[in-house]
Order: C-alpha cells, then sequence, then structure tokens
C-alpha cells in the first residue's frame, strides 16, 4: 500500500487471536504501514490489554478457547472506556448467522480468513478514519458546549439581527421574498381555521422600468424603485401588506378581502397612483404597471402555488398591452405550461441543430407607385415534428422571452439572405427587390451583432444594399446611445433600415431623428381601421408626414381591401403589403410572383 494512504497518526492496534501465524502476518504487515501493534493469544489477555491502555481498534478472532471474540466484543462495549473502540471481527466462518452475530455483539465489520492484504488494510484504514472523525466531532462538540452558555445571548442578538436583514430587502426597505412567503403561509392557515376570512395577492411589475434603468443608469433606478415603493404603500390599508420580490417586482396580500370586486378597487388604486409622473434626480420619469390578481377561495395549500397564479395572471396584463390588471384563471396556468413545453422544444431544435425545422415564407412588399414588386419580408415558420405547422403567434414571443430568437434569427437572416442571391443568379429577382427581415430586440443588444451580419453577407455573397433589417422601437429605446452607433455601423455598409410597427411602441420623436432610418413601417392595426369613412385615417397621415419631414418612406403593411390601398394611395404612401396582394409565401409561390408580376 502506498505510504501515502497511511493513517495521519501513529495508531495504536490490538490483534487478538489465538493463531501464531495469524498473529505474526498481521503485525508484520501493519508495523510496515506504520502502526504501532499489540498482540493477544486469547480472549482473556485481549481483554486485559484493552482495559490498560486502550487502543485505538481491535483486531478481534472469534474462535478461541476459553473466552470466545463474540463475548469479548460484548464486555469491551459494556465497559465505557472502550466501548467506543472500534472492532473487527477475524474468522473462518462466513455465514450470515456469524456475521449477524457478530454486528449484534457490537462489531463494526468483519475480515473472512484467509486474508487478503488489500482488505485487511482497506478496512482498518476506513474505521480509523471514521473513529478520528468522530472523536473529532466530539471535541468539537465539547468545546462548543462549553461556550454554548457565555455566548447565547449574543447569538441571539445576531440571529435577530440576520433575521432582519434576511426578511428585509436593502434598497427599498420593504419585507422581501422570503418574509412575503412566510406570511402567505399564515394567512393560507388562518383562511382554513377561520370560517369567513379570505385575501387576495397582487403580483405588480413596473412596466418600462428596465428602459429608464438602461437609459438613465441604476442610480436613476434605485431611487425610482423606492419612490414607487413609497408611493404604492400610500394605496395600502394596515392591514395589507406589501413586500419587494426582486427586480421592479412587489407582492401585495390585501388582508380580509371578500371578493374580487374589493381586490380590483386596490388594483385600480394602485394604477392609477403611477399616472403621476416620478421624480427622480431633477428628471420627470412616467412608469406604468401590470398586476396579476389571485383571490384565495381556490383552495391553495402552498404560498409559493398562490404567488404563481398572481404571476402567471400579470403575464398575461403585460401580454394585454401593460398598465392594466387581469384575474387569474385556470386556463393561464394551462397557458404557461404550453409556454414551457414550447421552450423545450425549441431548445431542443437549437441544441440537436435541427434548425431545419424552420422555414421562410416570403410575403411581398409592392410599390404604390408603380404597383409593382419592391422586396419581400422573410417570415419565419416552425414545422414542428409532432405539432405539425407552428403559428409563430404561438413560438415567437416565447423565443424572445427565452432568448432563443437569437439563434433562430439569424438562421432566418442567412437563410432569406442566401434565398433572395439564389433569385438573382436564377434571373427571378432584379438588384432593386430587397428582403426585409425583423430583428429581434435581443439580437440588438449583442456585442457581435454586427459581425454576424457581415459574416453572413460574405457568406451568402448578397449585397448589403438588397438587406432591409427591420427593428422595433422597443429595441432601440432600451438603450438609444447603443443603438445610434449599431445603426450608423448598419447604414455605412449600405444595409437598409426600417422602424418596425410604428406607433404602436414608445415613438420617441426626440431620439427618432437622430437615428439614419431609411423606413417607417405603419402596424397593420392601424390599416385595418380604415374605410371608406374618412374619420377612420387616425393616426396614418401624421404617421405619413413624420416619415416624409425626416426623409424617410412609409411601409403600411396589412392591407386586405381594395378600399384600404386606394386610402393609402390617396394619402401618399410609399409601400404597401398584406393579403391584398399575397399572403406569406413558399419559395416556389413567391418564384411565380415574381414571374407573373401583377401590378397594382
Amino acid at each position: 500500500m502506498n505510504s501515502t494512504n497511511r493513517h495521519p497518526y501513529k495508531a495504536d492496534i490490538l490483534v487478538v487471536d489465538d493463531t501464531q501465524e495469524n498473529l505474526s502476518f498481521l503485525s508484520s504487515m501493519l508495523a510496515q504501514q506504520g502502526y504501532d501493534v499489540r498482540i493477544a493469544i486469547n480472549g482473556e489477555m485481549g481483554l486485559l490489554a484493552a482495559t490498560t491502555v486502550v487502543p485505538d481498534l481491535i483486531l478481534l478472532d472469534i474462535m478461541m478457547p476459553g473466552i470466545d471474540g463474540y463475548e469479548v466484543c460484548r464486555r469491551l462495549k459494556t465497559a465505557a472506556e472502550t466501548a467506543s473502540v472500534p472492532i473487527i471481527f477475524l474468522s473462518a466462518l462466513s455465514s450470515s448467522f456469524d456475521k449477524v452475530q457478530a454486528f449484534t455483539a457490537g462489531g463494526v465489520d468483519y475480515i473472512t480468513k484467509p486474508f487478503q492484504v488489500e482488505e485487511v488494510l482497506a478496512r482498518i484504514q476506513n474505521q480509523l478514519n471514521l473513529r478520528a472523525a468522530l472523536q473529532e466531532v466530539v471535541k468539537l462538540n465539547n468545546a462548543l458546549e462549553r461556550r454554548v452558555e457565555e455566548r447565547t445571548q449574543q447569538l441571539e442578538a445576531a440571529h435577530m439581527r440576520l433575521l432582519e436583514v434576511a426578511l428585509r430587502d436593502t434598497l427599498t426597505g420593504l419585507p422581501n421574498r422570503i418574509f412575503f412567503l412566510k406570511h402567505l403561509q399564515a394567512a393560507l392557515e388562518r383562511a382554513k381555521t377561520e370560517a369567513g376570512y379570505s385575501f387576495a395577492v397582487l403580483f405588480l411589475d413596473c412596466d418600462r422600468f428596465k428602459i429608464v434603468n438602461n437609459s438613465f443608469g441604476h442610480p436613476v433606478g434605485d431611487k425610482l424603485l423606492c419612490d414607487a415603493a413609497r408611493r404604492l404603500e400610500t394605496c395600502l390599508e394596515p392591514q395589507h401588506s406589501i413586500a419587494r420580490l426582486g427586480g421592479d417586482e412587489f407582492a401585495i396580500l390585501l388582508s380580509g378581502i371578500k371578493s374580487y370586486t374589493d381586490a380590483i378597487a386596490v388594483a385600480e388604486r394602485l394604477l392609477q397612483s403611477f399616472a403621476q409622473p416620478f421624480e427622480v434626480l431633477g428628471l420627470d420619469v412616467f412608469i406604468s404597471a401590470s398586476i396579476g390578481i389571485v383571490l384565495s377561495d381556490r383552495g391553495y395549500e402552498q404560498p409559493e402555488h398562490m404567488l404563481r397564479d398572481a404571476d402567471t395572471a400579470m403575464y398575461q396584463a403585460k401580454a394585454q398591452g401593460k398598465d392594466c390588471y387581469q384575474i387569474f384563471e385556470p386556463a393561464m396556468h394551462a397557458n404557461a405550461i404550453q409556454f414551457f413545453e414550447i421552450e423545450r422544444d425549441l431548445r431542443a431544435a437549437i441544441a440537436g441543430n435541427a434548425l431545419e425545422q424552420f422555414i421562410v415564407r416570403y410575403q411581398p412588399i409592392v410599390s404604390l407607385a408603380t404597383g409593382k414588386i419592391a422586396g419581400f419580408e422573410a417570415l419565419v415558420r416552425w414545422q414542428h415534428p409532432t405539432r405539425g405547422l407552428v403559428s409563430p403567434v404561438e413560438f415567437i414571443h416565447v423565443a424572445e422571452e427565452t432568448s432563443l430568437i437569437g439563434p433562430i434569427g439569424y438562421w432566418v437572416l442567412q437563410e432569406s439572405c442566401r434565398q433572395l442571391r439564389a433569385w438573382q443568379e436564377g434571373g427571378f429577382a432584379d438588384a432593386s427587390i430587397s428582403v426585409s427581415v425583423n430583428l429581434s430586440a435581443r439580437q440588438f443588444a449583442q456585442p457581435n451583432l454586427i459581425d454576424k451580419i457581415d459574416s453572413i453577407l460574405e457568406k451568402t455573397h448578397l449585397s448589403p444594399k438588397n438587406l432591409k433589417l427591420e427593428i422595433t422601437e422597443s429595441a432601440i429605446m432600451e438603450n438609444p446611445q447603443t443603438a445610434s452607433t449599431i445603426l450608423k455601423q448598419l447604414r455605412a455598409r449600405k444595409i437598409q433600415l426600417s422602424i418596425d410597427d410604428f406607433g404602436t411602441g414608445y415613438s420617441s420623436l426626440s431620439y427618432l431623428h437622430a437615428f439614419p432610418v431609411d423606413t417607417l413601417k405603419i402596424d397593420k392595426s392601424f390599416v385595418q381601421r380604415l374605410d371608406n369613412n374618412s374619420k377612420s385615417l387616425g393616426l396614418i397621415p401624421a404617421m405619413i408626414s413624420i416619415a416624409r419631414t425626416m426623409k424617410m418612406d412609409v411601409v403600411a403593411e396589412g392591407i386586405e381591401t381594395p378600399q384600404q390601398l386606394a386610402l393609402l394611395r390617396e394619402l401618399d404612401c410609399d409601400f404597401s403589403q398584406g393579403y391584398l396582394f399575397a399572403p406569406p409565401l413558399e419559395v416556389d409561390k413567391a418564384v411565380d410572383f415574381m414571374l407573373v408580376s401583377p401590378e397594382w
């Protein structure tokens, strides 16, 4: 055995055996390993040796004349000074009965004859390590016990201080998630035992907080959270409680609430409190909130489940446009499960290099001046192996929220550039036709975005002037300074830039004029309101006017009727797309569309 595996100190081992050959073999082997070895040739001598100088470990033969090993072991285990000494039995017997009897007598292990050196040493080493560890624990326990009395008051005071820190949010001074869950558990228990008692949980998330934090810095963000906490507190009754869960999320327990009507009244007060700007470091900052509501009448057992459902309802409020509340419904939980299933399958497709599950459709963009095709918008679809064709409505938001949109988005960008270049080489598309590809907010925030785009253009041999990247207002407004730098780099490469869904986001004109953008894209929600009534024009004339002032062209999406097309022509809109012209087309049908070249 290697010396590095020896016991860390010179352990004293007593070997009790009536066979001289065994004694010689064991004592010689153990001495070579650095142990102190004593021997005894029968049970009486073994008892005397063990009680005179207590060994660290005993190797004890079972079958001996006079007192056998079982009896020696029982006597040693009943004596206080030797009770903790580990005893390993030695015997040529190997029946289960013998082993059970050995362990019943107090043995800790069992070695059968003839001896295997490695086995003997390993079992001894193991028991000595265990004994040393036990002795160390006993020593530490004794030391701790000696100090307990003098430290009790100090520990109690420290515990109270730590508990206060553990249950309190250091930034806002509000209780934290741990405290809230304990409080919520108590409310659930009270609802079980007290007839007529009910309560509600509100989960509140601050809308647009991330934009403020990224735009003005963390000091402004921290001050905003503190001011928001104070403002929320003023909307609550003394019996209600509020906690900061983390980030810009707050939870509120409305004790004694009898119905959703009462909870809604509080939620509306909370939303109204955010209507006025927050003055932070000399700035007027506007944010809103999204709130999820759940009542305790659903038979909850775990506080985490109730908070989860309130959180789910809050996300539904965000999906409904923010600055509102939503009451939890069981269907929301089912939707959340579906979300995670879609996320799982998306991850599997990406991790398994199965991006071929995704396909690109191409929707024509028509020039309203010439009536001819000016380009295509590339739109991704998911051909799921078991679900079939999955709508983008079902998976795009999942990909965006889980950061999976990055690899999917770059694949769509490369495939779209490759396809347009193939059309050019095949003589189907001339140099005037471009392909528009959506760039997600997460892609836009990645530091290697420009390198990725350069690599794709180089790989596909597409001219940058034939590529138009569509970027949402929110992607730009999350970090305007970085956005400006990136947009300028893209413009320097002759890549066209478009603001997607203009009018549905933040529409911060004070920033918009500073960005090198070619196109404003009017969202279909504005276009689809158009009819023969001039009052239906809404904001579209203003949007077109803004574009003209900023020397941008305009694309209106979602054209479905000839009347909408006629009104947009009258308003001098540049381009449009929609089902009136064609739905998103498969590659071969897009080629047919270019070959037919219909004029509108």
